[in-house]
């Protein structure tokens, strides 16, 4: 091999590494946190499975359900799982709408051309299964209802899966209004500064003082709390936490370089807030997201398992436990829900840790 061969494959080599220094450069700080992010594989895969599980969630009603997803009757076509039909359109003895379990085992026996599609777990969460069973609730768990009945006999597995799309759901709401408002106060009090924060700081301080448990006591007997009221209520105590971060993040970045050039060029306070600020304050949002969330599922378990939550008949984790301790006997009204609720959580927990440690400045950081 050549002087001039050796010295051409060193130049390749050499701006092999150029290039791959300058793509290293050139990648965004979210494309390397998210490329962090994704290899932390307990995470990542955590995120994939609530993620998943929380979009077909919405599609229950496809799934879990017991109106039927197609009729064929006399060569006409329905559709139940989208409008209703009353029972004496199908020569059914029963007042207000049709069974289609009952009404399908009906055509199966006739052997005749119209048929029923079910869901693939054909109960609803709300549906009163007394007819169908015997004994009095609640029921063991069976090859029918492998996960039993609950005291009015409603099948548990359909109130568990309904209860974690409300449960997700419940969190998130929360969290948006939550850090909507605890980011625009947190961001006034760190940019303002002066009066100003030393004001609102003394306000958020008495605020957080009220008890959160009587006033959720005081409002339960007043009114019958749903899910926007018990989402105003855990809004209005659960901002203030996320407004000290933001808070110490805007007194850390309005005293850097860039802000004091975006002053002297003369930019508004709202672009300099949310342009130039904001953008670089977000970490500890992002990092404590998950763990907020855990803390409002937990809250909402909670305030169910009370009784000061969700009304009744809405399928609840925390109502289902609060059956079981009732009749501790009854072991499947305890233990399916506490492992729901263990599952759900201990995913957004991993979620949490690999955000957490994709999102740590020691590691990737703006300033670099």
């Amino acid at each position: 091999m050549t002087e001039r061969t050796i010295e051409k494959e060193k130049t390749t080599e050499e701006i092999k590494r150029e290039e791959k220094r300058e793509k290293q450069i050139s990648t965004s700080l979210f494309k390397k946190r998210w490329r962090k992010f994704r290899s932390l594989k307990r995470g990542y895969y955590s995120f994939l499975l609530v993620l998943t599980l929380y979009i077909l969630s919405f599609f229950l009603p496809l799934f879990v359900n017991k109106d039927a997803l197609i009729v064929k009757y006399e060569g006409d076509y329905y559709f139940p799982v989208f409008k209703f039909y009353d029972a004496g359109l199908f020569k059914q003895n029963i007042q207000g709408e049709a069974h289609y379990r009952k009404l399908k085992e009906q055509f199966q026996n006739d052997n005749s051309d119209n048929w029923v599609l079910m869901p693939l777990y054909p109960y609803h969460p709300n549906e009163n299964l007394l007819d169908e069973m015997e004994g009095s609730p609640p029921h063991t768990p069976s090859w029918g209802h492998f996960m039993g009945t609950d005291d009015r006999a409603r099948d548990v597995f359909a109130r568990l899966v309904y209860g974690f799309n409300i449960s997700i759901s419940f969190a998130l709401v929360v969290i948006a209004f939550a850090y909507t408002i605890g980011i625009a106060i947190g961001a006034m009090l760190g940019f303002f500064g002066g009066k100003f924060d030393i004001i609102v700081q003394r306000f958020i301080e008495i605020w957080s003082t009220l008890p959160f448990l009587y006033v959720m006591i005081i409002v339960s007997s007043i009114i019958l709390p749903n899910f926007i009221l018990l989402t105003l209520i855990l809004t209005a105590f659960g901002w203030m936490g996320i407004t000290y971060y933001i808070r110490g993040e805007f007194y850390r970045e309005k005293a850097r370089d860039y802000v004091s050039a975006a002053v002297a060029m003369g930019a508004k306070n709202r672009k300099i807030i949310f342009k130039h600020i904001l953008p670089n304050s977000l970490t500890p949002v992002i990092s404590f997201a998950p763990f907020v969330i855990v803390s409002d599922i937990s809250a909402l378990v909670a305030l169910d398992f009370l009784g000061f939550g969700l009304p009744p008949p809405t399928p609840s984790w925390g109502q289902l436990i609060s059956q079981g301790m009732s009749n501790i006997e009854y072991w499947w009204l305890v233990g399916f829900p506490l492992l729901a609720i263990f599952l759900t959580l201990l995913s957004i927990v991993f979620i949490g840790e690999a955000v957490r440690e994709a999102f740590d400045p020691k590691v990737y950081s703006r300033l670099r």
